[in-house]
């Protein structure tokens, strides 16, 4: 049995002057400019709240030296108590913080 190769796979001819094929690409409309806008509010202060929470809880002796869960759990409370694991959590906190900000700043409208 002989199977030649344009039966067995469906190859394009080349055309050398011609621009290379693009598979057809949907662009659906952008969302309205309200709920864009809602969108970048609800993110920045999801990044602004739980920004706060990691620059400054790791600092707050209550929430972290006497908390019932590291407590129970004392080789993760010898971990969390260095002071480079605390600057690394409000590291991470202050990260947060300037993506909400950055977001804010670089903030575009995409109308239809």
């Amino acid at each position: 049995m002989s199977v030649k190769q344009g039966e067995l796979f469906s190859v394009a001819q080349h055309n050398p002057g011609a621009p290379p094929s693009q598979p057809e690409r949907t662009v659906s409309d952008p969302a309205p400019v309200w709920l864009q806008r809602a969108s970048l509010g609800v993110f920045v202060i999801f990044c602004f709240y739980i920004g706060g929470l990691l620059a400054l809880l790791p600092w707050w002796g209550r929430y972290w030296e006497q908390n019932g869960w590291m407590l129970t759990h004392p080789s993760v409370y010898n971990v969390l108590q260095h002071g480079w694991v605390r600057g690394l959590i409000s590291g991470l906190g202050l990260l947060d913080v300037w993506i909400g900000v950055s977001e804010v700043i670089h903030y575009r409208d995409y109308r239809p």
